[in-house]
Parts: C-alpha cells; sequence; structure tokens
C-alpha cells in the first residue's frame, strides 16, 4: 500500500514539537499511531522503518521528537526530562485525535525502550487508547540504574549531581553520553549500545554523532521512574516486546511486568536491548507488531 509522509507541529505546553505524519492511501479514516523514540533518541534513528511498514499495511502514523530533542523546538538542547515527555506524549496524542481523515476514536501508542515506559504510563491514564505496543520498553528504574557496574553508578550520580548544581546555578548543562562502550561515563554501557547507536545512525553517524549526549541530572531520576507499576491499570490491548539478552531493561524484571497488564500480550527475542532495530531481527518484531494491529485495531472493513 502507497503513502504520504508530510512534515507537521503540534504545541506541547508552549513548545512546537516537529512531526512526520504519515497517511495510507486509498483507507478511509485509518486508525492512527503515535510513536516516539527511546533514551536520548530521535525519530531519524530507525522510527521511519517502522512508521512506513505500519503505513503500508494501512495506517496513520505520527512520529515526534521531544522538545529538546531532534528537530523539535527547546531550549537548553537534550535535557531529558521525564515529565516533560510525558506533556510532549499527550500533546501528540491530542494532535492525533484532531487530525482529519484518521480515525480518531482509535489512536495507538507505539514506544520503544524509554518511550516505551513512557506509552505504559500513558495507557495506565488515558483508557480511551485502542491499543499500546511497548518495545523493549523500560520498566523499573531501579533495576535499569542498578543493572550498570557500581563504579559505574558512583561516576554517573556525581555527574548528575554536578549538573543539578549547574542548572540551579543557571549554567549550561553537564553532559555524559548517552550510549558508550564498557567503562565509558554514558548512561548505557551495555555490549551493544555504541555499535548499535552507529548502525542506526548509518551514513549520517558524524552527522549526529554530537547527539550522542544528555544532560547528567537524569542519572538522578530514572532510579524513581518505573512505569511497570502502572501496569494492572492498562485496559487497551498491549503488546509487550522483550529481549531476553536485555541489559537496559533486565528480562525478568520486564516479563513480571508485562504479566500483570490485563490484556497483555508478551513476545520474547533471543537478542540484546538495541537490536530489534535492525537485521536480522527487525522485520520478525515488525511483523509480529502489524498482526497485533490486525487482531486488536483492523482496518475498517477488515475482521480481527
Amino acid at each position: 500500500m502507497t503513502f504520504t509522509r508530510e512534515d507537521v507541529s503540534f504545541d506541547s505546553h508552549g513548545t512546537s514539537c516537529a512531526a512526520w505524519l504519515y497517511r495510507p492511501e486509498g483507507v478511509t479514516s485509518p486508525p492512527i499511531i503515535v510513536m516516539a523514540h527511546g533514551f536520548a533518541a530521535i525519530r531519524v534513528l530507525r522510527l521511519d522503518a517502522y512508521a512506513e511498514r505500519f503505513a503500508e499495511a494501512g495506517y496513520a502514523v505520527l512520529v515526534f521528537d521531544y522538545r529538546g530533542w531532534g528537530d523539535s523546538a527547546g531550549e537548553p538542547r537534550r535535557v531529558l526530562d521525564i515529565r516533560a515527555q510525558q506533556h510532549d506524549w499527550r500533546a501528540a496524542v491530542a494532535y492525533a485525535r484532531g487530525t482529519e481523515g484518521v480515525d480518531t476514536s482509535r489512536v495507538v501508542l507505539w514506544g520503544t525502550s524509554f518511550g516505551g515506559g513512557h506509552a505504559l504510563h500513558l495507557a495506565a491514564e488515558d483508557h480511551d487508547v485502542a491499543a499500546v505496543i511497548a518495545q523493549v520498553p523500560h520498566i523499573s528504574g531501579p533495576a535499569s540504574a542498578f543493572a550498570q557496574p557500581p563504579s559505574l553508578v558512583a561516576r554517573l550520580i556525581a555527574a548528575g549531581v554536578w549538573d543539578q548544581l549547574r542548572a540551579l546555578a543557571g549554567r549550561q548543562p553537564y553532559r555524559v553520553a548517552a550510549a558508550g562502550y564498557p567503562g565509558d561515563l554514558a548512561m548505557m554501557t551495555s555490549p551493544d549500545a555504541a555499535p548499535m547507536a552507529i548502525r542506526l545512525a548509518g551514513d549520517r553517524y558524524e552527522e549526529l554523532l554530537p547527539e550522542n549526549d544528555v544532560a547528567a541530572r537524569i542519572a538522578l531520576r530514572v532510579p524513581f521512574y518505573s512505569p511497570g507499576r502502572y501496569g494492572p491499570k492498562i485496559t487497551a490491548p498491549t503488546l509487550v516486546q522483550i529481549a531476553k539478552r536485555d541489559t537496559v531493561t533486565p528480562f525478568d524484571v520486564a516479563l513480571k511486568a508485562a504479566r500483570r497488564i490485563p490484556r497483555g500480550e508478551i513476545r520474547t527475542y533471543d537478542c540484546q536491548h538495541f537490536e530489534p532495530y535492525l537485521d536480522p531481527y527487525f522485520d520478525t518484531v515488525v511483523a509480529d507488531q502489524v498482526a497485533f494491529l490486525g487482531r486488536h485495531v483492523p482496518l475498517a472493513g477488515a475482521t480481527s
């Protein structure tokens, strides 16, 4: 199925968030999927690959960058503010529900990694969403934060305190790498983190390399953000996709939380946290997502 893509934007508490709006051609009032990326990531890092598959399957898609990230407005840049990102999600959903030519009563949330945690959090409070897809979602703050070596945890906390003091003094953020190699001072240092960041950027690696950092204060906040605890409140059908060798979102913790979602469906993959985005896992992961949508949010006139 062919589709079009246009650049759009929406307001989130006074800040303009940039988005792509995909529309499948020849489909009347398609459901619409709202998508956002994970920790310190932007939409150009392969979210278009997912959106294209959904549009080819007949779904409208809204893919956005958080404020202060990617093509969205907002200063200072690359400060990961959990509450602000939750506001951006709500604003994106409101924009989707006001979009002409789509079925605004059937909005699907799609989030990956940290964005998957946001999607679960939002679905627990917004019972009008039609379905949720959470790919390798952030589930537990303590489990993710303390899965790192203790020496790195201590270094990140020290960096976070320094950045927070700079913020209170009105100074520019003190930044650390978002993805790095084991032993680096970085928020994510699993063996696949830095190599997969390079692969995700592709031929734009040199251009995007300067954006591989984040204000260090987020290290003080991640341990307190556990969207998995809201699972029992989610009423929509929810697909949770878990990587068996995930050290960013530990497998056992994610599985336990997913089982508490009343209408949850669980798919597991023998891979690491960052591997679902690319071959050889991408085709299987996205095919499971399209099949889930076909069962729970079928196109008008289709049977589930």
